[in-house]
């Protein structure tokens, strides 16, 4: 039987905490698990993050917190630099992951239960990779060509391996499709919601794997 639960979402800018806000909460409500965004802002770097994640587990007891960043940029984050250049999109979540908990785990207070309650999460390598998961669609909304759109994923393999060149991240790619700077906030948002939820679960295994982390919340007696 469900429980309704609470869960704050770091969310890095505007177009995520819209995401969240728009597509993810409505979605996830309905299984019971309600999801807040708090936007962090610019400059996201752990000694900034850090804080916001202990203020909500100490001001909500009853909620857990779980981060919503790009791994594209982040500065001065656990594990980060021992990511290795080869690593698959699931290796350098799992090296991220483990090292984000360990450090969480070792700056509160058992109280908290931040083993628990806190689950991090980044998008990788951008938000705007999760626009690739269809190329029919985002190929129809930029009026391009769904070959050029094909070509990235097949040289990337899957929309989470589209990598973090300062000229090949998903970002920089987009700006090229759109002739000039990708509109994230109005256009991403609007593509995303063609897209849906369902199809970049079914293209994104780390994306769904954080999802489905969040929907056993509510079955979870711990």
């Amino acid at each position: 039987m469900s429980k309704p639960v609470n869960v704050i979402v770091l969310a890095e800018g505007l177009t995520e905490h819209i995401f969240i806000k728009d597509l993810l909460a409505p979605e996830f409500g309905k299984k019971m698990v309600f999801l807040y965004p708090a936007t962090i802002g610019g400059d996201v770097r752990f000694e900034r993050v850090q804080h916001d994640i202990g203020a909500f587990l100490k001001q909500r007891p009853d909620a857990y917190v779980t981060t919503f960043i790009d791994y594209y940029g982040v500065k001065e984050w656990p594990g980060v630099d021992d990511v290795p250049q080869s690593a698959t999109p699931a290796q350098i979540a799992q090296i991220v992951y483990e090292a984000t908990r360990k450090q969480i785990n070792a700056l509160f207070s058992p109280n908290l239960r931040t083993d628990k309650r806190f689950i991090p999460y980044m998008t990788i390598h951008e938000f705007e990779a999760l626009l690739f998961s269809d190329s029919v669609t985002l190929a129809d909304e930029l009026n391009q060509n769904q070959e050029n759109i094909d070509a990235i994923l097949t040289e990337c393999v899957e929309p989470e391996a589209i990598n973090k060149g300062p000229q090949t991240a998903p970002s920089k790619r987009l700006d090229r499709l759109s002739g000039g700077k990708f509109p994230k906030t109005t256009l991403g948002i609007g593509i995303a919601r063609a897209i849906g939820i369902p199809k970049m679960r079914e293209k994104c295994p780390l994306f769904n794997s954080w999802l489905e982390q969040l929907e056993a919340l509510a079955h979870d007696d711990g």
